[in-house]
Order: C-alpha cells, then sequence, then structure tokens
C-alpha cells in the first residue's frame, strides 16, 4: 500500500548513537568548574531513562499540540536539560521532575552521560558539504551550558554534576546590559545548531540570574541513497481532516525493514553507516499519528521489523515548531519548578524557572535529513513570598534594650499613648 493514501504521517528519528560535550560561542567569556567528563557508572539505567525520555515525547505530541498541526521536537532535549536543573532540585521539586520525566530513581545523571557518549559525534557541526555526495558520515551533536549572572554564586556541587556528566560550559553574561545576554545565547545556540535555529529567546527579563540550554543537531544522509535515482514529484497527500494537497514525493524500491499489523504500517529507512534510522509510522485511515508514538506501540513496531522488498513513496518535508513548555509541562502535572517557592536551592537559593522554551525544526529530502532542537530555561530569583505571620503593634506595649549575649536590660520601658510627649 502506497503511504499517500492515508491522512497524516509522524515520524520519529530513533538514534542509536548521542553526546560527547557541548560547547560555546567563541566571543562568550567561559569558566570552568575543575571537572573533567565523567565516564559513567557501570550498570547506569540507560533503559529506564530512554524509556523516560520515549514516554515524555509521546506525551508531549499527544497533549501540547493541534491534533492537525505538523509536529516536531526533541524529547531527548527537553530531557537532559530538566536532568540537569534535577541536579540542584530538592524535596517536591525533585519528586515532581522524578514522576513526569521518568527518570530513575538513582543514576539519572550517569544514564544521560552513557546515553549520550554513545550518540554524540562531535561538540559543534562541522560545515555542511558543497556537494551532498560528500556529506560524510552522520553528525549528531549536543550542547549543554549554563548562563549566569556576572558574579552570581552557583552551587558548586551542581556545576561539579553538570561539567562531570554533561559536560556543560559556564558562559557568564550581564543580563541587565539591554539584550546583549540574549543576543549571546542567541548566538551560542546558532553555533550549536549549524544556524538551523535562529534564536531560542525573543527577550530577558533583567532580573534573570541563570538561563540553562541544550541543543541536539543531527545531520545524516540515506544509506545507499535509495530516493536519489527517482528523484521527487509532485503525488497527492490526504490531510488529516480529509482533503487532497500535492506535495513532492520521493520514491525507492528498496529492501527495507517493515512491519504491518492491523490498523498500521511501518518501515524503518537507514541513515548512513546504519546506527540511525527513521521509522515512519503509518497509522490507518482517521487514526491519530502520534498516538502510534507510545513507547508500548514503538516497542511492538520494532520487534515486528523484517527485511522486506517494499516499494516506498515519501513524502518530503520541511517545518518547524515552537512550544511553550513551560505550559505544556504544566499539563503534565509539573508545576514545583515554576513556583517561586521552588527547591532549586542545589542551583542557587530562592531561584525558580521562568520560561522554558522548545524550538525544533526537521528537513527531510532524497539525501537525508537535517534536524535541530534547543531547549532554554530561564531563572529569575523569586520575590521574597508574603509573610505567614502578622504583628500589628498599635495597642500599648514594653520594650526592652538588651545586650543580647548576656541579656543584660540597658533600658526598658512601655508605650500606652505614643502621641504624648
Amino acid at each position: 500500500m502506497s503511504g499517500r493514501r492515508y491522512p497524516m504521517m509522524f515520524v520519529t528519528a530513533v538514534l542509536a548513537m548521542t553526546l560527547a560535550g557541548s560547547g560555546g560561542a567563541p566571543t562568550l567569556d567561559s569558566l570552568t568548574a575543575g571537572d573533567d567528563r565523567a565516564w559513567p557508572a557501570p550498570g547506569s539505567p540507560v533503559a529506564d531513562a530512554a524509556l523516560g525520555v520515549a514516554d515524555l515525547g509521546y506525551r508531549l505530541a499527544t497533549s501540547a499540540y493541534p491534533q492537525d498541526r505538523n509536529v516536531v521536537l526533541s524529547p531527548l532535549s527537553i530531557a537532559v536539560a530538566f536532568a540537569m536543573v534535577r541536579a540542584g532540585a530538592g524535596g517536591s521539586t525533585a519528586a515532581q521532575l522524578d514522576r513526569v520525566f521518568g527518570f530513575p530513581a538513582t543514576g539519572v545523571h550517569d544514564a544521560f552521560n552513557a546515553i549520550t557518549r554513545q550518540v554524540v559525534t562531535a561538540q559543534v557541526p562541522p560545515a555542511r558539504p558543497a556537494d551532498p555526495h560528500d556529506a560524510g558520515p552522520p553528525v549528531v551533536c549536543l550542547g549543554n551550558a549554563l548562563f549566569p549572572q556576572h558574579g552570581y554564586p552557583i552551587g558548586q556541587p551542581f556545576l561539579h554534576t553538570l561539567a562531570a556528566q554533561y559536560g556543560a560550559g559556564v558562559h557568564p553574561v550581564d543580563f541587565g546590559d539591554g539584550g546583549r545576554a540574549t543576543d549571546l545565547i542567541n548566538q551560542w545556540v546558532r553555533q550549536q545548531t549549524a544556524g538551523r535555529i535562529d534564536k531560542v529567546f525573543d527577550q530577558l527579563d533583567p532580573s534573570t540570574r541563570l538561563v540553562l540550554a541544550n541543543t541536539v543537531y543531527l545531520r545524516a544522509r540515506w544509506d545507499g541513497g535509495p530516493f536519489i535515482e527517482n528523484g521527487a514529484s509532485d503525488a497527492p497527500f490526504t490531510r488529516l481532516h480529509g482533503g487532497q494537497v500535492l506535495v513532492p514525493t520521493m520514491r525507492a524500491e528498496e529492501d527495507l525493514r517493515y512491519a504491518a499489523a492491523d490498523g498500521w504500517q511501518a518501515v524503518e529507512v537507514p541513515y548512513d553507516r546504519g546506527q540511525l534510522a527513521m521509522r515512519i509510522l503509518l497509522p490507518a485511515p482517521g487514526r491519530a499519528p502520534a498516538a502510534m508514538l507510545a513507547p508500548r506501540a514503538m516497542a511492538a513496531v520494532a520487534a515486528k521489523l523484517q527485511k522486506r522488498y517494499l516499494a516506498l513513496t515519501l513524502p518530503r518535508w520541511n517545518f518547524s515548531a515552537d512550544l511553550d513548555l513551560a505550559a505544556a509541562l504544566r499539563g503534565l502535572g509539573l508545576t514545583a519548578p515554576f513556583r517561586p517557592d521552588a527547591d532549586l536551592a542545589g542551583i542557587a537559593p530562592g531561584l525558580y524557572v521562568q520560561q522554558a522554551v522548545h524550538r525544533a525544526n526537521i528537513t527531510v529530502d532524497e539525501w537525508g535529513t537535517e534536524a535541530a532542537a534547543v531547549t532554554g530555561l530561564s531563572f529569575p530569583t523569586a520575590a521574597r513570598m508574603p509573610p505567614q505571620l502578622r504583628m500589628d503593634v498599635n495597642r500599648p506595649f514594653a520594650f526592652a534594650i538588651v545586650h543580647i549575649a548576656t541579656g543584660t536590660p540597658l533600658f526598658v520601658g512601655q508605650v500606652t499613648d505614643p502621641s504624648a510627649h
């Protein structure tokens, strides 16, 4: 059956490779916590962390976007950003992060260290080749960075964890300098995403004391170039709620891993070197495509995939999607980090998450795939909470001026009428 007959497709890039570090724009000031990147502990709960990432992607894709919109997001980027926040969280804030993100009970930072070490191929995206034939092996970059206010004290254990487990760079900025800090952070984002994402924040409040950011970048060529020979020509694509549109559509006849069951088809198209692949998940007409991103559904697809000789049609696509991550995560039950009384004292006392932004884009054509994502979190210092106790000295009272160490009163008295002299 041809892919273009069905109302909509939802795609996910299945990664089997991720990170070795992060980098910052060369004009940024940089500090170091004095910690080298650590090797993850043996037996790190990688499978539990990966399941949490998959489930996060499914829940956001099915709850945070309109059903009939194109969606692209990086659950890995979002999970890594909040795993770094988790390193400085305590109390109910930590408990909510663990529950909503499915973080392992122990070893969460070792797990993400292990995952990213397997996936990432470079710290900063290399220049794009002039000739697509010379694209080289797949490129996966993951960047982590902290941007604190100049002179603002950040907890040393937190900095140690982020340097050792996440390779995060520290770049002090001045948030009161008329947007200069925003420009520097966005410059770092552009470098880490090969210019695919121009900015993460439109603007930052001058009261901001810290920004935490993560980027993920992918560039990969299809293995064997199955779509190049036939190129692309216009063919009809049926939208989710009916109606057709002509779109450039690629064609291939290839031995590919394929699976089918009642209500869906799936195919795995590998990228060069075989460590990455895109799985196309095609539900029957009328069924929501994002539902197939559920971890259980993904596992069922993976278990059934077998090499088959297949005629495949697949549209090109090229789009972006922005997400108010704070609102989306509140919808999943994560509220504590966004309140002024958040327990993020391990980062710095009084911090809470004010802005949480996720931006992503993807291009898929005959040559392969290029995609990028950024997750940005901004932290101001909370204004002090209103006092829970009250004392109104509005009636006669006594007073004593004392030497605290000895308790000796120097003066004592009472006031029965403050207006009398």
